[in-house]
């Protein structure tokens, strides 16, 4: 059974837009699924307990390591360290109750929610270390108790918030627990694909309306037509429904619309959102941020930190370093070779594009027996007869990108980044693909995402460019050390890494 809330009148109707409503979500509340507080508290009591038992066998776990054998209970102080996981996971639980951790658990993502949990038991830990000075009880709590009651909980919280993440999806998606309840208002085209993208959050949609005014027409009045009445008309209509939340979409014209009918459902008990629908993709990672002394709408910034960057230089310059140290043997062993194979240098520096669209000497081991660059440039293709022997093995086995760590020591390039690509071949593709420059706010790497996930070598269609140009970008978007660490170990294990190099 569903419930129409379009009324008879022909402009009412044209104004209240599908609204064909399930009954259910008239009344989203409903008895038969799990409320959100409910939620919330089962999740950290399940988390408290995780905790708590993370931080107790961290204890067992060290005595037992530090006595070599198990340990028994008459000479283990069972009852301090009772009392101190049970106080860790009380103070964990206050960090995360404190900075609403679980407020809006399910529109977060995942990884939000883990480096939350990861902050908060930081911070649990370090009021526990101030507890410890203050009250001088220090010589009762070893270092080594703490240090892996610290690296127990960590690993506790982080399965246990992805283990929760996954479930509450999963019992969202299938009714055992209420999704959050969202009512939009706009084009009836937009509000369906713009439902569609709530689905993949976990937020559900329960009414579609459109604007409660013709855009091409101002009426004044007080009757059954009036602008007034209308939106009257749609704030009982929301009143019905009790959403969440109540997102209007609008165009670029509809905007001054949106703002002058916010005025009126700020009334309701709801979260209201406007969201300009002509630059959705623009505004999809914005946030409101602090310039000075006003509030502005920043819709991007720079992708690392400076605590990132120094991060990633260090560890950079480090790699550099010992790689060449390390590699210097079968530098000399190509470098013979490549003389032995054909004439030419041992080695060939390539004008590319670099951090910034700023111009860099790339340095590889010569593979081919011409060295064109600039707009002579034309990339290898299979089978190609400018690849000579050597050099070929050279390419299949990316030896030949070696000598760029001598790049990254400069500065000029990173271990892991998007792969810096010839000027010419810039040129062409710069044009035909929008952000094809936003590739270059990071420096570019000797391995990357795209490499890792077999979209290397030869880019002779705009499909191929597209593609990596597409998984830059997620690099860059989702950058973190972790990421630039499994990107290495897929360059050197996985045999996607190695596809189409010739």
């Amino acid at each position: 059974m569903s419930v129409d809330l379009r009324t008879g009148n022909r402009s009412e109707a044209a104004v209240l837009r599908s609204i064909s409503i399930a009954r259910d979500a008239l009344w989203p509340k409903s008895a038969n699924r799990t409320r959100w507080t409910i939620v919330r508290a089962k999740i950290m009591a399940v988390e408290f307990f995780a905790v708590a038992s993370a931080a107790f066998i961290a204890c067992l776990f060290y005595h037992s390591v530090l006595y070599h054998a198990l340990i028994t209970f008459s000479s283990f102080p069972v009852t301090e360290y009772v009392f101190a996981a049970l106080f860790i996971a009380t103070l964990v639980s206050l960090v995360s109750a404190g900075f609403q951790h679980f407020a809006a658990i399910q529109m977060r993502p995942l990884h939000v929610l883990l480096w939350s949990g990861l902050g908060a038991v930081g911070l649990a830990f370090s009021l526990l270390l101030s507890t410890i000075f203050l009250l001088k009880i220090g010589q009762d709590y070893s270092r080594g108790t703490f240090i892996f009651q610290v690296v127990g909980v960590a690993i506790a919280i982080t399965l246990v918030r992805t283990r929760l993440y996954s479930w509450l999806r999963s019992s969202i998606a299938s009714g055992a627990i209420e999704a959050r309840h969202v009512v939009l208002i706009g084009d009836p085209a937009r509000c369906a694909k713009f439902s569609d993208r709530l689905k993949q959050s976990a937020i559900q949609c329960v009414a579609s309306f459109g604007f409660p005014w013709n855009p091409e027409v101002t009426r004044e009045g007080d009757g059954a037509d009036s602008p007034d009445h209308n939106v009257r008309k749609l704030i009982e209509a929301c009143r019905t429904i009790r959403p969440d939340d109540v997102i209007v979409l609008a165009t670029q014209e509809e905007l001054p619309k949106a703002m002058s009918l916010s005025s009126f459902l700020s009334e309701l008990p709801i979260g209201l959102h406007i969201v300009p629908v002509d630059a959705l993709e623009l505004v999809a990672g914005s946030r409101i941020a602090e310039f000075g002394t006003l509030s502005t709408i920043q819709l991007s910034r720079p992708p690392l930190s400076p605590l990132d960057l120094a991060v990633k230089r260090s560890f950079d310059v480090f790699t550099a370093g010992v790689g060449l140290f390390v590699l210097s043997p079968l530098f000399l062993i190509v470098s013979i070779a490549i003389k032995l194979d054909s004439h030419g240098p041992v080695f060939f520096r390539q004008t590319r594009h670099g951090f910034n669209d700023e111009p860099i000497r790339v340095l590889k081991f010569r593979t081919m027996t011409t060295f064109k660059d600039g707009d002579q440039f034309a990339q290898a293709v299979r089978n190609d007869p400018r690849v000579t022997s050597f050099g070929r093995l050279l390419r299949r086995t990316n030896i030949d990108e070696l000598p760029q760590l001598v790049n990254v020591l400069q500065g000029d390039m990173s271990i892991v980044g998007p792969r810096p690509h010839a000027t010419a071949h810039n040129r062409l593709f710069h044009g035909k693909i929008a952000p094809f420059s936003r590739r270059h706010v990071v420096k570019p790497g000797i391995t990357g995402w795209a490499q890792v996930n077999g979209l290397r070598g030869e880019t002779n269609t705009l499909e191929k460019m597209q593609q990596r140009v597409q998984l830059d970008l997620y690099y860059i978007d989702n950058w973190s050390f972790l990421l630039d660490m499994k990107i290495i170990l897929l360059t050197l294990l996985s045999k996607r890494a190695y596809t189409n190099a010739y």
